[in-house]
């Protein structure tokens, strides 16, 4: 296995990983966002304002969209078994 298709696969893992995680991370930055603005415009400083909603949220998105995570996910395994006799030589 060249240093190349090492790039590569690593390159190709980076990619899945980004775009399975940024619905997640999106959701939760706007949604932190949101909660800041309100505690700042109603000077309520509790911190489980913040963070029982923000867990809320992530849960019922990973919930919704299991299927679609495990597909892309079962997609790229499928990918790199399918090449694997590409790296081994």
């Amino acid at each position: 296995m060249t240093p190349d298709m090492v790039a590569e696969l690593m390159r190709q893992l980076m990619r899945e990983a980004m775009i399975i995680s940024a619905p997640l991370l999106i959701a939760a930055a706007v949604l932190s966002l949101v909660l800041s603005l309100l505690q700042t415009l109603t000077s309520l400083q509790e911190q489980s304002l913040t963070s029982v909603p923000r867990l809320a949220v992530i849960a019922l998105i990973l919930l919704v969209g299991m299927p679609w995570f495990l597909e892309r996910l079962a997609a790229y395994t499928r990918l790199v078994i399918g090449d694997f006799h590409r790296y081994l030589g």
